[in-house]
């Protein structure tokens, strides 16, 4: 028999017309009903009290922004992504940028892709979660997911990613509350700059130069689709590495703009077709804290590579003085002096100069009359080599020996304290000094004569004549020499400029910008301007954070710096430095060390002045190589130096005007120098002093026993004027002797 339920009587109940009835299903559960309603209502009513208690932290933290490092040629107040020479980041790159710069479309896909109801919520979407929910319950995928855009801001900004129902709460209530502080555009520009599309980019500026290498504003329908559809999962939708998965996802872009009537489905056809090859930037790139080049070359190539090393020069300057954090997340624009036609113009006189497997290196500075870098070749190969060949010790490697082409600064004291070009020396082939006696005893020993035994100041220069500068370095004391080079922009201190008479030809340290900067104060009619290769640095809100004015200090008069530089015309006329001449307004000095290590030809126009050294690098603990065959030729100052010092100036300054020397009225002022200080001696042969026992040449940071020399009593700037005979401008000698020899350094 079926079983059957037994009633009990409170469960029955009678009618008006006396018929016996079960009493209803609440009435029934009415004790049970009404307690879990009451614990609804409690758990509710506590809900509502912790929820409102849950706070915005504040205002949106400020995010990290990437550095923008800007060349010559970018305006002022317009230094950003679309322009820069190079970007210095940390682990996120990053550039805000304001929602009028993005265009429309790519408003669109975002939303399209993530949130395609954000005008029309409060924050959250409840038909968005249950519509999610659903497709995860039918594993279908789907482009959006269940959180509104302003949850995922909110969830970056302040809670994490944690997978708990308590954060999720929590970021419903403070969306909503979101909602309520900022506008919907603000939202919107806020996760456009903060949200993460892979390859170390936060931001959509970020992002469009990452895969696209173009400013945000240039974005098209199908780029813009791309990158909406990273938003989600940017490592899985990688277009470098899974090509097929990032299509998959643009097109479920373009379908959700094509439904919410954004686009129409020819235009959606016409950018699904487009082919991932076109795109400019499809490239894995996920860098950590370092530095970006942009232009200055194409990636990979030695001319890329070669102004890494000025970018590297500006980081590092930019770190001293504002410190890690803000060069690598301050959002600084940062405007420089490098003028890329000059550097490509450095970059090709170098490479065209040296093409030869085993060539040496070489390295040119180019300085402007306002003292800004406008090119710096430190190197051509920076993964190779991070050493700047330019900079010396401050570039990470050393000075090198600077020959001849000290033999100026020399020139200058003597020309401050008031001596005539006209001044004549003994110039034999060999001189000895016996009141500076070398570490063998015997008396230092210096080669190198011209012009029949008898030269003027002038003709010493002209020719480089060693006797010459020697006798006038004796005359006024290293200490002198040292301040003058020191005042003209030589930074060497201690022991790389060593207080011995020696130092005159060559021997002490200096760097390829150092000669640069001192040779500029002659073109700058004495007066010395501190190179500087940064002009303005600007916060990443546009405004102005330094300003880097020249920085000038007098150091001769102008007609003192006319003489010098009268005299270094003369060279480049009729001396050493014949194979540099390239227009009638130019000066210049040549320079070789001894064994030919290092050469170099120091040049100047009125308004640039440039630098060209040539030299092997060397190994630490290793001797450096002599340059006795570089193209069948031993390189000296006036051969292959010069050359690549005409090649960069012909380009760089082509179509400028270089302007007019201001040259001294009369070129013979100045009392005469009657030296006296030598003995002249014929030449010996070797076998009278054999090569050990003749003095070593001065190594940098090595000084000369000497004995003390006391500075000489400087006369006035403007000293008295002397009558002097006409000036003659002798020809050089068919073989003008210019070597060192001896162990001297200097050389023309």
């Amino acid at each position: 028999m079926p079983r059957t339920r037994s009633i009990r009587a409170s469960d029955l109940t009678t009618t008006r017309s006396g018929e016996v009835r079960r009493r209803s299903f609440l009435w029934r559960w009415r004790r049970f009903l009404f307690g879990a309603g009451l614990f609804l209502l409690t758990l509710l009513a506590g809900l509502a009290v912790v929820l409102s208690r849950i706070q915005l932290p504040g205002p949106p933290p400020v995010e990290a922004q990437t550095t923008f490092v800007c060349a010559a040629d970018v305006p002022l107040g317009r230094c950003g992504a679309a322009n820069a020479l190079a970007v210095l980041h940390g682990q996120e790159d990053r550039s805000s940028v304001s929602l009028a710069r993005v265009p429309l479309v790519m408003q669109r896909a975002l939303l399209a892709a993530e949130d395609r109801k954000f005008f029309d919520h409060g924050g959250v979407d409840p038909l968005g979660i249950t519509r999610a929910a659903w497709a995860d319950i039918r594993n279908k995928g789907a482009i959006q997911g269940g959180s509104t855009l302003t949850q995922q801001l909110v969830k970056n900004l302040y809670l994490g990613h944690e997978r708990t129902l308590t954060r999720k709460l929590k970021e419903a209530v403070m969306a909503v509350k979101f909602e309520q502080k900022y506008s919907k555009r603000q939202i919107l520009e806020l996760y456009l700059n903060t949200v993460y599309f892979g390859r170390g980019a936060y931001g959509i500026q970020a992002a469009s130069q990452a895969y696209f290498g173009k400013d945000v504003g240039a974005l098209t329908l199908p780029e813009a689709a791309l990158l909406a559809g990273l938003v989600r999962s940017p490592q899985t939708g990688e277009p470098y590495r899974f090509p097929q998965e990032a299509k998959r996802r643009r097109l479920s872009v373009l379908e959700n703009m094509r439904k919410a009537g954004w686009i129409t489905p020819a235009e959606l056809r016409a950018a699904d077709a487009v082919p991932f090859d076109i795109f400019n930037g499809l490239r894995l790139w996920a860098p950590s804290q370092g530095v970006e080049i942009r232009k200055g070359g194409s990636p990979g190539t030695p001319e890329y590579a070669a102004t890494q090393y000025f970018v590297e020069y500006v980081r590092q300057q930019l770190v001293r003085r504002y410190g890690t954090d803000a060069v690598y997340g301050g959002g600084l624009r940062v405007y420089t002096t490098l003028d890329l036609r000059m550097q490509r113009a450095a970059y090709e006189a170098v490479t065209e100069t040296l093409d030869q497997p085993g060539d040496p290196a070489g390295s040119i500075v180019a300085l402007d009359d306002q003292g800004q870098i406008k090119a710096m070749m430190g190197g051509t190969d920076y993964k190779a080599s991070n050493v700047n060949l330019a900079t010396g010790r401050q570039g990470g490697g050393s000075g090198r020996q600077p020959g001849s082409t000290f033999k100026p600064f020399a020139l200058a004291e003597a020309v401050r304290e008031g001596y005539s070009l006209q001044s004549v020396f003994s110039s034999p082939p060999q001189l000895e000094f016996p009141q500076f006696p070398q570490p063998d005893g015997g008396p230092w020993v210096v080669r190198g004569g011209c012009c029949g035994g008898r030269a003027t100041l002038l003709q010493g220069t002209q020719n480089s004549v060693n006797t010459v500068f020697a006798q006038l370095m004796v005359k006024l004391g290293p200490p002198a020499v040292i301040d003058m080079a020191r005042r003209l922009g030589i930074t060497s201190t201690g022991a790389d400029l060593p207080p011995v008479p020696s130092l005159v030809l060559g021997s002490g340290s200096v760097s390829v910008l150092d000669m640069a900067s001192a040779y500029s104060t002659f073109a700058d009619r004495g007066v010395h301007v501190e190179p500087r290769a940064v002009v303005r640095v600007d916060r990443a809100d546009g405004s102005l954070l330094d300003r880097f004015e020249p920085k000038r200090t007098p150091v001769l008069t102008s007609e003192q710096a006319g003489l010098v530089t009268y005299a270094l015309q003369q060279v480049v006329k009729y001396g050493t430095g014949r194979a540099a001449a390239f227009g009638p307004d130019m000066a210049g000095k040549t320079g070789t060390t001894q064994n030919n290590k290092d050469a170099w030809f120091l040049g100047f126009t009125p308004k640039l002045t440039a630098a060209a050294w040539m030299g092997y690098p060397g190994k630490p603990g290793q001797p450096v190589p002599e340059m006795s065959s570089v193209h069948g030729l031993t390189v000296q100052g006036g051969n292959l130096p010069a050359q690549m010092w005409r090649r960069f100036m012909q380009k760089a300054t082509a179509g400028m005007d270089t302007g007019t020397f201001a040259l001294p009225a009369d070129p013979t002022q100045g009392r005469q120098v009657n030296p006296e200080l030598a003995t002249t001696v014929p030449p010996r042969p070797s076998t009278t002093r054999p090569p050990s026992s003749l003095p070593p040449t001065t190594a940098p940071g090595t000084a000369t026993s000497l004995p003390p020399t006391t500075p000489p009593t400087h006369p006035p700037t403007t000293p008295p004027r002397t009558t002097a005979p006409p000036i003659t401008i002798l020809p050089p000698p068919t073989s003008p002797d210019r070597g060192g020899g001896g162990g001297q350094p200097g050389r023309g």
